[in-house]
C-alpha cells in the first residue's frame, strides 16, 4: 500500500501522520513558523489527505508545499453522515471538519454515549449518543483566546502564567484559576446534559494542546486520546467520505 499524509491543520499548529496499511510510519507537529518537519516526510507520500480549520493564507501555503513536492490532495469537509453516524447539524457542512473528524473517530472507538472535547483555540465539546446521532456541541474562547481578551480588554489583570488554585492570591493564579474554572465548568454542563439525555454516564474523549492542563481538574473520567482527530481522517481515507 503507498503511503498516505494525513494532515489536520487547526488555528495555532498542524498536526500530521504518515499511514502505511494499519500503522503510522511517522507523525509530528509544527507551526505555521516552521514546516521543516512536515516537508522533511513529503518525498515518501503521493497523496495526503486534509482536515483543516486554518486560515485562507496558512491553507494556501499548505496547498503550494504540497503542490511543490508533487503530492495530491484531497481536501475534507463535514457531511450528512458517515456510516451510522449522523450529523445533527441544520447544516452539516457548515461544521467544522476537525469536529466532524473527532467524532468520526470517537465512533470508532465506542458504541456508548461520548462526549468529545476538542481543547485548541477554541475548546469545543460535541455530545455524541449511543445510536450515532450528534446531538450538538458547544465553542467557546480556549485558554490562550482568553489569556489574549484580557491582556488586550484590561489595565491592570496580569496575563501571566500562574497556576489553578482554589482561592487564588495573586493575579495571576486568579486568572488561571479562573480561565479553567470556566472551561472545566462548560465541559461538565455539557456532560451532565449527555448523561440526563442518555440516562447513562458518557464517556469523555479529550483531544488537543490543552488537555493536559484542563483534565485533572475536570473530576470526570476523561480520556486523552492526543491524535483523535487523526484517527478520524485515517477512517475517511480508508473508508471513503460517505454521506
Amino acid at each position: 500500500m503507498t503511503a498516505r499524509l494525513l494532515i489536520d491543520a487547526g488555528n495555532t499548529r498542524l498536526k500530521w501522520a504518515v499511514a502505511d496499511g494499519p500503522g503510522w510510519q511517522a507523525q509530528g507537529v509544527c507551526d505555521y513558523a516552521d514546516w521543516s518537519g512536515l516537508e522533511a516526510v513529503l518525498a515518501d507520500v503521493r497523496t495526503c489527505v486534509i482536515a483543516s480549520v486554518a486560515g485562507a493564507e496558512r491553507t494556501q501555503h499548505l496547498s503550494d508545499v504540497l503542490a511543490r513536492a508533487g503530492v495530491a490532495a484531497v481536501w475534507l469537509q463535514a457531511a450528512a453522515a458517515f456510516g451510522d453516524l449522523r450529523n445533527g447539524y441544520d447544516d452539516p457542512e457548515q461544521l467544522g471538519v476537525d469536529r466532524w473528524m473527532g467524532l468520526i473517530a470517537a465512533r470508532a472507538r465506542t458504541r456508548e454515549p461520548v462526549l468529545v472535547v476538542s481543547t485548541g483555540t477554541a475548546l469545543t465539546a460535541d455530545a455524541l449518543a449511543a445510536d450515532g446521532a450528534f446531538l450538538g456541541g458547544v465553542i467557546v474562547p480556549g485558554l490562550a483566546l482568553m489569556r489574549q481578551a484580557l491582556r488586550d480588554g484590561t489595565a491592570g489583570v496580569d496575563p501571566a502564567a500562574g497556576s489553578k488554585q482554589a482561592f487564588p492570591r495573586t493575579t495571576a493564579d486568579a486568572v488561571h484559576s479562573g480561565m479553567v474554572g470556566a472551561l472545566c465548568g462548560c465541559v461538565r454542563q455539557q456532560y451532565a446534559y449527555l448523561a440526563a439525555h442518555a440516562a447513562q454516564a458518557p464517556r469523555c474523549f479529550m483531544t488537543g494542546g490543552d488537555a493536559a492542563v484542563l483534565a485533572p481538574h475536570l473530576e470526570l473520567p476523561v480520556e486523552i486520546v492526543p491524535a483523535l482527530v487523526l484517527e478520524g481522517i485515517e477512517r475517511v481515507a480508508r473508508e471513503g467520505s460517505a454521506r
